[in-house]
């Protein structure tokens, strides 16, 4: 989905671990209060309650309480988080289901696992989210949903995106995956819709020790139907209600995520520190970056670089590796062109602009413990690069 933004089969460093600005750099997260975390997991070793113990529903008590939701169902990833979610609202075989170009592949696989067809609309030149004026022309008969998707960290236009949707009669879903904490208009994303799905994999802003998800809802009796859902559709041992899923957030994953949700905001305020500075370092140079928003509206879950051409986007990922920096490529190949996603519906609208982006973009590190030294080398490489193509007279 907006989903897993792991290595494996990316673009990139073929040796992440020689990088001296790192991508990730997971200890920091854990700095202050670790043995407190420490002594509760071996706490629970010891007495067990490894799967939805109470610890999961005490995440989820305060993990609804700071989006601002009325439920938060904790699952066991962010693409099980889609999957059920469309399930919980009755999507099915025959239906479509209208997303953006340019997410990852776990936000249309979760369409096409419940039987259902993706439907791509292109996104944005300036922000890279959906473009929303290209909605309404996705929409057949068969829609049954629309799954809004917050790019890189960056929030859509929510308000309107629901407007549109129950306009045609289809029901809004957010892929929060990259944006938890994140606000649209001024409300937390995942909390003006159907419902929001969230991922907090170990790349994530709000990341647990391995696979981990969560579905925000408003609505009890959804929220009810997603708790069946997770746990093989039981009302109470043995007794299944309808079929469901084994997709339950382990307890050790809960105690992670409640150790981190205190320093959420903090670590989303560095992150937007970081990338502000990149902006300003980098801007007398050929470069777009994706456009930020309001105060809040962006909270820099990866941090994307346009160049002019995909020579260049690919020239500059290859000086900023030798260089040390663990640059990397977010998504190169959109979702309409994906081998296990092809089929007439994939090709119906086209998707110029996520092509586009796909040829010419690539991420830096912006981790929010990333210090002044990174970021000045993340800068000088990236400089040092225009400069050694300009003095060479290398065509843009």
């Amino acid at each position: 989905m907006g989903g897993s933004t792991g290595s494996t089969g990316s673009t990139g460093s073929t040796d992440p671990t020689a990088a001296t600005v790192p991508k990730y750099r997971y200890p920091a997260q854990f700095e202050g209060g670790e043995e407190e975390l420490l002594a509760r997991i071996g706490d629970l070793l010891l007495r067990g309650g490894y799967v939805l113990g109470e610890e999961v529903a005490e995440f989820e008590q305060r993990l609804a309480g700071y989006l601002g939701s009325a439920h938060t169902v904790g699952v066991n990833s962010g693409t099980d988080a889609l999957i059920l979610t469309l399930d919980a609202l009755g999507v099915g075989p025959g239906d479509e289901v209208v997303t953006v170009a340019n997410s990852f592949h776990a936000t249309a696989q979760a369409i096409a696992r419940r039987g259902a067809t993706p439907v791509y609309v292109d996104c944005r030149d300036d922000d890279f989210l959906m473009d929303l004026d290209r909605l309404p022309a996705a929409f057949t008969e068969r829609t049954r949903a629309v799954i809004l998707v917050h790019m890189f960290g960056r929030a859509a236009d929510v308000p309107r995106a629901r407007r549109l949707a129950g306009d045609a009669g289809v029901l809004l879903v957010e892929d929060c995956a990259q944006a938890i904490g994140a606000r649209s208009h001024g409300v937390r994303v995942g909390t003006a819709s159907a419902a929001g799905c969230w991922s907090f994999a170990p790349s994530k802003n709000l990341a647990a020790a391995g696979d981990a998800g969560a579905v925000s809802v408003q609505d009890d009796e959804l929220a009810e139907r997603l708790r069946l859902l997770r746990h093989f559709g039981q009302s109470r041992q043995n007794r299944h209600e309808i079929l469901g899923y084994n997709s339950r957030l382990d307890t050790l994953q809960a105690l992670v995520l409640l150790h981190k949700l205190d320093r959420l905001d903090t670590w989303n305020a560095r992150r937007a520190e970081a990338a502000a500075t990149y902006r300003r370092r980098l801007a007398g140079l050929p470069l777009r970056f994706q456009e930020p928003g309001e105060d809040g509206e962006h909270v820099y879950h990866l941090f994307q670089v346009r160049t002019r051409t995909e020579s260049e986007r690919d020239g500059l990922l290859a000086h900023l590796t030798a260089a040390g920096v663990d640059a990397v490529v977010r998504y190169p190949t959109p979702l309409p062109h994906q081998p296990a996603l092809a089929g007439p519906a994939a090709r119906r609208h086209p998707c110029p602009v996520a092509e586009e982006l796909a040829r010419q973009t690539l991420c830096l590190p912006v981790r929010p413990d990333l210090d002044a030294r990174e970021i000045g080398q993340v800068c000088d490489a990236v400089t040092g690069y225009f400069t050694s193509r300009a003095s060479s007279g290398s065509a843009g």
